[in-house]
Protein backbone atom coordinates (compact mmCIF):
# COMPACT_ATOMS: atom_id res chain seq x y z
CA UNK A 1 0.00 0.00 0.00
CA UNK A 2 1.07 3.57 -0.61
CA UNK A 3 1.84 4.25 3.06
CA UNK A 4 3.87 1.10 3.77
CA UNK A 5 6.82 1.84 6.05
CA UNK A 6 5.82 5.45 6.80
CA UNK A 7 5.42 6.27 10.49
CA UNK A 8 3.02 9.13 11.18
CA UNK A 9 2.41 11.21 14.30
CA UNK A 10 -0.68 13.35 14.79
CA UNK A 11 -0.66 16.62 16.74
CA UNK A 12 -4.17 17.49 17.90
CA UNK A 13 -6.23 14.42 18.72
CA UNK A 14 -9.73 15.80 18.29
CA UNK A 15 -12.10 15.04 15.42
CA UNK A 16 -9.77 16.12 12.61
CA UNK A 17 -6.77 14.33 14.09
CA UNK A 18 -8.68 11.07 14.38
CA UNK A 19 -10.09 11.46 10.86
CA UNK A 20 -6.58 11.76 9.43
CA UNK A 21 -5.30 8.89 11.57
CA UNK A 22 -7.99 6.53 10.27
CA UNK A 23 -7.40 7.70 6.70
CA UNK A 24 -3.64 7.13 6.70
CA UNK A 25 -4.05 3.80 8.49
CA UNK A 26 -6.39 2.69 5.68
CA UNK A 27 -3.64 3.71 3.23
CA UNK A 28 -1.14 1.43 4.95
CA UNK A 29 0.83 3.96 6.99
CA UNK A 30 1.69 3.31 10.63
CA UNK A 31 0.06 5.61 13.19
CA UNK A 32 2.93 5.51 15.68
CA UNK A 33 2.32 8.55 17.87
CA UNK A 34 -0.09 11.29 18.89
CA UNK A 35 0.14 14.54 20.83
CA UNK A 36 -2.53 16.43 22.74
CA UNK A 37 -2.68 18.52 25.91
CA UNK A 38 -5.85 16.72 27.01
CA UNK A 39 -5.21 13.42 28.77
CA UNK A 40 -8.58 11.92 27.84
CA UNK A 41 -7.89 12.57 24.17
CA UNK A 42 -4.52 10.86 24.47
CA UNK A 43 -6.04 7.80 26.14
CA UNK A 44 -8.72 7.42 23.47
CA UNK A 45 -6.15 7.78 20.70
CA UNK A 46 -3.79 5.26 22.26
CA UNK A 47 -6.62 2.76 22.73
CA UNK A 48 -7.82 3.01 19.13
CA UNK A 49 -4.49 3.13 17.29
CA UNK A 50 -2.08 1.46 19.69
CA UNK A 51 0.15 4.51 19.41
CA UNK A 52 2.41 6.24 21.92
CA UNK A 53 1.08 9.58 23.10
CA UNK A 54 2.72 12.77 24.28
CA UNK A 55 1.64 15.96 25.98
CA UNK A 56 3.92 18.18 23.85
CA UNK A 57 4.90 17.93 20.21
CA UNK A 58 8.59 18.59 20.92
CA UNK A 59 8.89 15.11 22.42
CA UNK A 60 7.18 13.44 19.49
CA UNK A 61 8.83 14.98 16.42
CA UNK A 62 12.34 13.82 17.40
CA UNK A 63 11.36 10.15 17.68
CA UNK A 64 13.13 7.97 15.09
CA UNK A 65 9.99 6.22 13.88
CA UNK A 66 8.06 9.45 13.24
CA UNK A 67 8.62 10.14 9.54
CA UNK A 68 5.68 12.48 9.05
CA UNK A 69 3.56 14.78 11.20
CA UNK A 70 -0.04 15.89 10.63
CA UNK A 71 -1.02 19.11 12.43
CA UNK A 72 -4.69 19.59 13.38
CA UNK A 73 -4.43 22.10 16.23
CA UNK A 74 -5.91 25.60 16.60
CA UNK A 75 -4.44 27.95 14.00
CA UNK A 76 -2.04 29.80 16.31
CA UNK A 77 -0.06 26.62 16.96
CA UNK A 78 0.40 25.62 13.32
CA UNK A 79 3.65 27.55 13.00
CA UNK A 80 5.61 26.28 16.02
CA UNK A 81 4.59 22.66 15.43
CA UNK A 82 5.21 22.70 11.67
CA UNK A 83 8.54 24.50 12.08
CA UNK A 84 9.77 22.12 14.79
CA UNK A 85 8.69 19.07 12.80
CA UNK A 86 10.33 20.28 9.58
CA UNK A 87 13.53 21.18 11.40
CA UNK A 88 13.54 17.70 12.96
CA UNK A 89 13.51 16.23 9.43
CA UNK A 90 9.84 15.22 9.35
CA UNK A 91 7.42 15.60 6.48
CA UNK A 92 4.44 17.78 7.42
CA UNK A 93 0.77 18.06 6.49
CA UNK A 94 -0.72 21.07 8.27
CA UNK A 95 -4.46 21.66 8.25
CA UNK A 96 -5.81 24.84 6.71
CA UNK A 97 -5.21 27.73 7.07
CA UNK A 98 -1.43 27.71 6.94
CA UNK A 99 -1.33 29.92 10.04
CA UNK A 100 -3.32 32.48 12.04
CA UNK A 101 -1.50 35.52 10.58
CA UNK A 102 0.34 36.34 7.37
CA UNK A 103 3.60 36.82 9.28
CA UNK A 104 3.30 33.40 10.87
CA UNK A 105 2.45 31.82 7.52
CA UNK A 106 5.55 33.33 5.94
CA UNK A 107 7.75 31.91 8.69
CA UNK A 108 6.36 28.43 7.99
CA UNK A 109 7.02 28.94 4.28
CA UNK A 110 10.62 29.97 4.83
CA UNK A 111 11.24 26.93 7.02
CA UNK A 112 9.59 24.63 4.48
CA UNK A 113 11.81 26.00 1.71
CA UNK A 114 14.94 25.06 3.66
CA UNK A 115 13.71 21.73 4.98
CA UNK A 116 14.55 18.29 3.63
CA UNK A 117 11.01 17.07 4.23
CA UNK A 118 7.96 18.01 2.20
CA UNK A 119 5.18 20.26 3.50
CA UNK A 120 1.57 20.21 2.33
CA UNK A 121 -1.47 22.19 3.49
CA UNK A 122 -4.88 20.63 4.12
CA UNK A 123 -7.24 22.00 1.47
CA UNK A 124 -9.09 18.73 0.97
CA UNK A 125 -11.97 20.09 -1.14
CA UNK A 126 -9.63 20.25 -4.14
CA UNK A 127 -9.69 16.45 -4.12
CA UNK A 128 -13.44 15.91 -3.87
CA UNK A 129 -15.01 14.15 -6.86
CA UNK A 130 -16.79 17.30 -8.08
CA UNK A 131 -13.54 19.26 -8.33
CA UNK A 132 -11.61 16.34 -9.80
CA UNK A 133 -14.19 16.06 -12.60
CA UNK A 134 -14.05 19.82 -13.13
CA UNK A 135 -10.25 19.67 -13.41
CA UNK A 136 -10.44 16.97 -16.07
CA UNK A 137 -13.05 18.81 -18.15
CA UNK A 138 -11.12 22.07 -17.80
CA UNK A 139 -7.89 20.36 -18.93
CA UNK A 140 -9.76 19.19 -22.05
CA UNK A 141 -10.72 22.80 -22.82
CA UNK A 142 -14.44 22.28 -22.35
CA UNK A 143 -15.02 25.58 -20.52
CA UNK A 144 -12.90 27.80 -22.75
CA UNK A 145 -11.34 30.70 -20.88
CA UNK A 146 -12.46 30.96 -17.27
CA UNK A 147 -13.77 34.43 -16.42
CA UNK A 148 -15.46 34.42 -13.01
CA UNK A 149 -15.92 32.25 -9.93
CA UNK A 150 -18.78 32.57 -7.44
CA UNK A 151 -17.71 30.86 -4.21
CA UNK A 152 -20.13 30.39 -1.31
CA UNK A 153 -19.69 28.75 2.07
CA UNK A 154 -22.65 30.05 4.05
CA UNK A 155 -24.37 28.72 7.15
CA UNK A 156 -27.72 30.16 8.22
CA UNK A 157 -26.89 29.50 11.88
CA UNK A 158 -23.58 27.78 12.55
CA UNK A 159 -21.40 29.70 15.00
CA UNK A 160 -18.95 27.24 16.63
CA UNK A 161 -19.46 26.22 20.24
CA UNK A 162 -19.21 28.55 23.23
CA UNK A 163 -15.75 29.12 24.61
CA UNK A 164 -14.12 27.33 21.68
CA UNK A 165 -10.87 28.54 20.14
CA UNK A 166 -12.71 29.33 16.90
CA UNK A 167 -14.06 32.60 18.32
CA UNK A 168 -10.86 33.69 20.07
CA UNK A 169 -8.80 35.96 17.78
CA UNK A 170 -5.58 35.12 19.62
CA UNK A 171 -6.00 31.43 18.78
CA UNK A 172 -7.88 31.53 15.47
CA UNK A 173 -6.63 34.76 13.90
CA UNK A 174 -10.10 35.42 12.49
CA UNK A 175 -13.60 34.02 12.33
CA UNK A 176 -15.76 32.68 9.53
CA UNK A 177 -13.31 33.82 6.85
CA UNK A 178 -10.37 31.85 8.28
CA UNK A 179 -12.51 28.88 9.30
CA UNK A 180 -14.78 28.11 6.34
CA UNK A 181 -14.30 30.99 3.90
CA UNK A 182 -10.72 29.85 3.40
CA UNK A 183 -12.03 26.63 1.79
CA UNK A 184 -14.10 28.52 -0.78
CA UNK A 185 -11.31 31.03 -1.44
CA UNK A 186 -8.67 28.35 -1.95
CA UNK A 187 -10.94 26.45 -4.33
CA UNK A 188 -11.59 29.61 -6.37
CA UNK A 189 -7.90 30.45 -6.68
CA UNK A 190 -7.13 26.81 -7.48
CA UNK A 191 -9.79 26.72 -10.23
CA UNK A 192 -8.17 29.79 -11.82
CA UNK A 193 -4.66 28.29 -11.43
CA UNK A 194 -3.61 30.86 -8.84
CA UNK A 195 -3.61 33.97 -11.02
CA UNK A 196 -1.85 37.23 -10.19
CA UNK A 197 -4.12 39.22 -7.85
CA UNK A 198 -4.34 42.97 -8.52
CA UNK A 199 -7.11 44.16 -6.17
CA UNK A 200 -9.07 42.88 -3.20
CA UNK A 201 -12.18 44.44 -1.70
CA UNK A 202 -13.95 42.99 1.31
CA UNK A 203 -16.27 43.60 4.23
CA UNK A 204 -16.29 41.45 7.35
CA UNK A 205 -19.09 41.66 9.89
CA UNK A 206 -19.60 40.63 13.51
CA UNK A 207 -23.36 40.51 13.91
CA UNK A 208 -24.75 37.37 15.45
CA UNK A 209 -22.20 36.02 17.90
CA UNK A 210 -22.56 39.06 20.15
CA UNK A 211 -26.36 38.96 20.08
CA UNK A 212 -27.74 38.03 23.52
CA UNK A 213 -30.84 36.63 21.78
CA UNK A 214 -28.93 34.61 19.18
CA UNK A 215 -31.23 31.92 17.80
CA UNK A 216 -29.63 28.51 17.27
CA UNK A 217 -32.46 26.15 16.23
CA UNK A 218 -30.13 23.30 15.33
CA UNK A 219 -28.00 23.59 18.46
CA UNK A 220 -24.87 24.03 16.34
CA UNK A 221 -23.19 26.21 18.97
CA UNK A 222 -24.41 24.16 21.92
CA UNK A 223 -26.60 26.98 23.29
CA UNK A 224 -24.24 29.86 22.72
CA UNK A 225 -24.06 32.41 25.57
CA UNK A 226 -23.06 35.73 24.02
CA UNK A 227 -22.65 37.44 27.37
CA UNK A 228 -20.36 34.80 28.86
CA UNK A 229 -18.04 33.89 26.00
CA UNK A 230 -15.25 35.55 24.04
CA UNK A 231 -16.43 36.62 20.58
CA UNK A 232 -14.23 39.10 18.78
CA UNK A 233 -14.12 37.64 15.29
CA UNK A 234 -16.09 37.96 12.07
CA UNK A 235 -19.16 35.83 11.51
CA UNK A 236 -19.58 36.77 7.84
CA UNK A 237 -17.59 38.18 4.93
CA UNK A 238 -18.31 39.45 1.43
CA UNK A 239 -15.33 39.94 -0.89
CA UNK A 240 -14.48 40.66 -4.50
CA UNK A 241 -11.12 39.86 -6.08
CA UNK A 242 -9.66 41.03 -9.41
CA UNK A 243 -6.80 39.42 -11.32
CA UNK A 244 -4.25 40.74 -13.80
CA UNK A 245 -5.96 38.81 -16.62
CA UNK A 246 -9.39 40.26 -15.86
CA UNK A 247 -10.73 37.18 -14.07
CA UNK A 248 -12.78 37.83 -10.94
CA UNK A 249 -13.88 36.03 -7.78
CA UNK A 250 -16.87 36.82 -5.59
CA UNK A 251 -16.77 35.26 -2.14
CA UNK A 252 -19.54 34.85 0.43
CA UNK A 253 -18.80 33.09 3.71
CA UNK A 254 -20.72 33.10 6.96
CA UNK A 255 -21.18 31.25 10.20
CA UNK A 256 -24.55 32.95 10.56
CA UNK A 257 -26.66 35.15 8.31
CA UNK A 258 -30.30 35.58 7.35
CA UNK A 259 -30.25 33.68 4.08
CA UNK A 260 -30.40 30.06 3.03
CA UNK A 261 -27.28 28.01 3.66
CA UNK A 262 -25.13 27.34 0.63
CA UNK A 263 -21.89 25.71 -0.43
CA UNK A 264 -22.58 26.58 -4.05
CA UNK A 265 -19.53 26.97 -6.30
CA UNK A 266 -20.01 28.33 -9.82
CA UNK A 267 -17.40 28.82 -12.54
CA UNK A 268 -18.11 30.82 -15.69
CA UNK A 269 -16.19 30.14 -18.89
CA UNK A 270 -16.42 31.46 -22.43
CA UNK A 271 -17.58 28.07 -23.77
CA UNK A 272 -19.33 26.52 -20.77
CA UNK A 273 -19.93 26.91 -17.07
CA UNK A 274 -19.80 24.61 -14.08
CA UNK A 275 -21.75 24.34 -10.83
CA UNK A 276 -21.34 22.07 -7.81
CA UNK A 277 -21.45 22.13 -4.04
CA UNK A 278 -18.05 22.38 -2.39
CA UNK A 279 -16.89 18.91 -1.35
CA UNK A 280 -19.69 17.14 -3.24
CA UNK A 281 -19.57 14.29 -5.77
CA UNK A 282 -21.78 15.82 -8.48
CA UNK A 283 -20.73 18.27 -11.21
CA UNK A 284 -23.20 20.15 -13.41
CA UNK A 285 -21.94 21.52 -16.74
CA UNK A 286 -23.95 24.27 -18.42
CA UNK A 287 -23.60 24.82 -22.17
CA UNK A 288 -25.56 26.24 -25.08
CA UNK A 289 -25.47 25.49 -28.81
CA UNK A 290 -27.04 26.06 -32.20
CA UNK A 291 -26.95 22.61 -33.81
CA UNK A 292 -30.55 21.69 -34.65
CA UNK A 293 -31.71 25.02 -33.27
CA UNK A 294 -30.68 27.24 -30.38
CA UNK A 295 -30.65 25.19 -27.21
CA UNK A 296 -29.25 24.71 -23.75
CA UNK A 297 -27.22 21.57 -23.03
CA UNK A 298 -26.91 20.77 -19.33
CA UNK A 299 -24.97 17.70 -18.25
CA UNK A 300 -24.72 16.15 -14.78
CA UNK A 301 -21.69 14.05 -13.90
CA UNK A 302 -21.65 11.91 -10.75
CA UNK A 303 -18.47 10.72 -9.09
CA UNK A 304 -17.69 7.93 -6.66
CA UNK A 305 -19.35 8.76 -3.33
CA UNK A 306 -17.04 6.41 -1.44
CA UNK A 307 -13.96 8.53 -2.24
CA UNK A 308 -13.54 11.57 0.00
CA UNK A 309 -11.37 14.63 -0.44
CA UNK A 310 -9.64 13.84 2.85
CA UNK A 311 -8.66 10.35 1.72
CA UNK A 312 -7.40 11.57 -1.65
CA UNK A 313 -5.39 14.36 0.00
CA UNK A 314 -3.80 12.01 2.52
CA UNK A 315 -2.96 9.57 -0.26
CA UNK A 316 -1.16 12.30 -2.21
CA UNK A 317 0.76 13.28 0.93
CA UNK A 318 1.93 9.71 1.50
CA UNK A 319 2.65 9.22 -2.21
CA UNK A 320 4.90 12.30 -2.28
CA UNK A 321 6.78 11.00 0.76
CA UNK A 322 7.19 7.53 -0.77
CA UNK A 323 8.44 9.01 -4.05
CA UNK A 324 10.70 11.57 -2.39
CA UNK A 325 9.09 14.12 -4.66
CA UNK A 326 7.96 17.72 -4.27
CA UNK A 327 4.14 17.84 -3.92
CA UNK A 328 2.30 18.87 -7.05
CA UNK A 329 -0.70 20.22 -5.15
CA UNK A 330 -1.59 21.73 -1.76
CA UNK A 331 1.78 23.45 -1.73
CA UNK A 332 2.96 25.89 0.91
CA UNK A 333 3.37 28.58 -1.73
CA UNK A 334 -0.29 28.21 -2.76
CA UNK A 335 -1.39 28.31 0.87
CA UNK A 336 0.68 31.44 1.38
CA UNK A 337 -1.13 33.10 -1.52
CA UNK A 338 -4.48 32.20 0.07
CA UNK A 339 -3.26 33.71 3.36
CA UNK A 340 -2.18 36.91 1.61
CA UNK A 341 -5.63 37.32 0.05
CA UNK A 342 -7.26 36.75 3.45
CA UNK A 343 -4.96 39.38 4.95
CA UNK A 344 -5.99 41.79 2.19
CA UNK A 345 -9.70 41.15 2.79
CA UNK A 346 -9.30 42.00 6.47
CA UNK A 347 -7.28 45.14 5.66
CA UNK A 348 -9.85 46.23 3.08
CA UNK A 349 -12.63 45.82 5.63
CA UNK A 350 -10.71 47.89 8.18
CA UNK A 351 -9.99 50.75 5.77
CA UNK A 352 -13.26 50.67 3.85
CA UNK A 353 -11.51 50.61 0.50
CA UNK A 354 -10.04 48.19 -2.02
CA UNK A 355 -6.44 47.18 -1.49
CA UNK A 356 -3.58 45.23 -3.01
CA UNK A 357 -1.81 42.25 -1.53
CA UNK A 358 0.84 43.22 0.98
CA UNK A 359 4.44 43.02 -0.21
CA UNK A 360 5.27 39.36 0.32
CA UNK A 361 8.27 37.44 1.51
CA UNK A 362 7.60 35.10 -1.41
CA UNK A 363 10.75 36.21 -3.23
CA UNK A 364 12.80 35.08 -0.23
CA UNK A 365 10.83 31.82 -0.12
CA UNK A 366 11.55 31.16 -3.79
CA UNK A 367 15.22 32.10 -3.40
CA UNK A 368 15.72 29.66 -0.54
CA UNK A 369 13.88 26.94 -2.48
CA UNK A 370 16.05 27.52 -5.55
CA UNK A 371 19.19 27.43 -3.42
CA UNK A 372 18.11 24.14 -1.88
CA UNK A 373 17.54 22.56 -5.29
CA UNK A 374 20.95 23.58 -6.68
Amino acid sequence: MIGDGIGVGIVGLGGMGNLHARSIADLGADVVAGTDLVEAQRRRFADEFGARTYETHEEMVVEDDVDAVIVTTPNRFHEPIAVDALEAGCHVLVEKPLAHTIESAERVARTAARADGICMVGFHNRHAASMAMFDEQHARGRFGDLTHVEANYVRRRGVPGPGSWFTDPELAGGGALLDIGVHALDLALYALDFPEITEVSGVTRTTFGTDTEYADPDGFGDNWDAEAETYEVDDSVSAFIRTAEGQTISLEAAWATNREESMDFRVRGTDAGAQFDIGDTTLNILEAGTAGGDHYADVTMTGDESVTGYAEQDEQFLAAIAAGATPETNTVEEALTVQRVIDAIYRSSETGRATELAEPQVSEFQLEQATRLE
